[in-house]
């Protein structure tokens, strides 16, 4: 015998069906029944203080596990705060599902309680933005939203749903839910980028290797570890792509990080974009002919600001893995010219550049100084933990004294540089830990000025604290 299911149901139901674990928001008409529902459904649901933390918090989950989080919001000004959250996962390229309650249906037109344009203007925001034109979609659009957040290039899809839609019942029996999205497929590079990727770097004399985020999310790194050990190419790390080789790994030269950018005359890049953080590969903090191999999951990011010398739209991965086949296949390390000069160079520049910090981590200095304290700091911090943080020195200084040395536990203002991140990151760090690894400690490192975006969000972590 037939039975009815309510519409919060259905989308709950669909949501897990397709691996969503986590739901972060803030509960208010006409969304509140609907976290009650996913919760039902074994989703943890984690009450926020603002919405835009939610989102962060969210899209961290998605960043470390590669599978999308759900920030739920209010009609009206909710899906307003979110804006800049879906913005900072698009530029980070991490999964996010945003889904927001709106006013009736039936009242649009009519200036129904927080009524907005809110698909429409997600549309600039998301990378897929829709309503469900019935209850029997919302399976459809569930799925068809997970996919959206991490094919391709990953980032943040919107959901909108009325709040009489969110009222509906109708029979089970015409319900499907479509099977779970399978992760992105892995496509292969050629062949000829393979040779052509080993044959620059062969022939360079002083060749570098960027580390980037993309790295980081798309599970690399020990593909790329053994890549660097293999080839013996020192490697410099972006901000978050520390930990994916680890920072106190004999090639790291981060500590030399301008003089290898300006020097190196092939370069190969793996899940880094040639943005601001890098300067955009232009001269002057470039070699003006350097040789660039760039690795994109987007096709439209190759050849951005600078021409490759080797362009391959593919799976990082993948691509990394190809190499140290060819590399054990072809028994190709012998035949890699010696870059003593090149290494003992930054080398050198690298112990310059220590030697330095440690002029500037005194006790007494009176106020006491970053260095200073960063240095106390990093005797505590132990070597798994994750480490989160956001504002101007605070962060800039943090990256050179806090070391990471696993990957996906560096996370700070990112690609977008945005203020405010902090908590939410970490609240979404403590979530998954005490899942997966619960003795495993977070550290949230915040300038005074970051804190202040997002700082009731210890509320949170204190309300959530008292019930672990």
């Amino acid at each position: 015998m037939d039975s009815d299911v309510s519409s919060l149901t259905i989308i709950a139901k669909a949501l897990k069906a397709q691996g969503v674990e986590y739901m972060f928001g803030i509960v208010g008409v006409p969304v509140i029944e609907l976290a009650n529902a996913a919760q039902i459904e074994g989703i943890k649901y984690v009450g926020m203080r603002n919405e835009q933390a939610a989102a962060y918090a969210a899209q961290a989950i998605g960043y470390i596990t590669g599978r999308p989080a759900v920030c739920l919001t209010v009609s009206g000004p909710g899906v307003l705060h979110v804006l800049g959250g879906m913005a900072n996962a698009n530029e980070n390229a991490w999964p996010l599902i945003v889904i927001g309650g709106s006013s009736e249906a039936h009242q649009e037109g009519m200036g129904g309680f927080q009524e907005y344009p809110q698909t429409s203007i997600c549309k600039e925001f998301a990378k897929f933005s829709a309503r469900p034109p019935s209850v029997e979609k919302i399976p459809f659009f569930v799925e068809k939203a997970v996919r959206y957040s991490i094919y391709g290039r990953p980032g943040s899809v919107y959901l909108d749903f009325p709040g009489d839609m969110l009222k509906e019942n109708i029979s089970s029996s015409i319900i499907q839910y479509p099977e779970r999205v399978p992760d992105p497929p892995r496509p292969l590079a050629p062949l000829s980028s393979i040779d052509a990727t080993l044959e620059l770097l062969r022939n360079a004399q002083r060749p570098l290797v960027i580390v980037g985020k993309g790295a980081a999310y798309c599970r690399a790194e020990h593909e790329v570890r053994q890549l660097i050990n293999s080839l013996n190419i020192p490697f410099l790390p972006t901000p978050m792509g520390k930990g994916v080789v680890p920072d106190d790994h004999p090639l790291c030269v981060a500590p030399a990080r301008s003089r290898a950018l300006q020097k190196a005359d092939v370069v190969l890049l793996l899940g880094a974009r040639l943005n601001w953080i890098l300067h955009f590969g232009l001269p002057p903090r470039f070699d003006k002919d350097v040789k660039i191999i760039q690795v994109d999951i987007c096709p439209e990011e190759l050849n951005n600001n600078v021409r490759s010398a080797v362009s391959v739209h593919g799976d990082l991965k993948v691509f990394v893995n190809q190499l140290n086949t060819r590399i054990s296949e072809k028994d190709a390390t012998s035949s890699y010219p010696k870059i003593n000069d090149w290494w003992e160079m930054l080398k050198n520049k690298c112990e310059d550049n220590k030697l330095t910090t440690q002029q500037l981590i005194s006790k007494e200095t009176i106020p006491i100084n970053y260095y200073t304290a960063f240095h106390e700091l990093t005797k505590v911090i132990p070597r798994d933990a994750f480490i989160i943080s956001e504002g101007s020195n605070t962060m800039d200084i943090g990256r050179t004294m806090m070391n990471n040395y696993l990957a996906r536990h560096r996370l700070d203002a990112g690609t977008f540089g945005t203020m405010g991140v902090g908590l939410g990151f970490a609240i979404a760090c403590a979530l998954w830990a005490k899942d997966n690894a619960p003795e495993k400690k977070i550290v949230c490192v915040e300038g005074d000025s970051a804190f202040g975006f997002s700082g009731m969000e210890l509320e949170t972590v204190c309300r959530f604290s008292n019930k672990s």
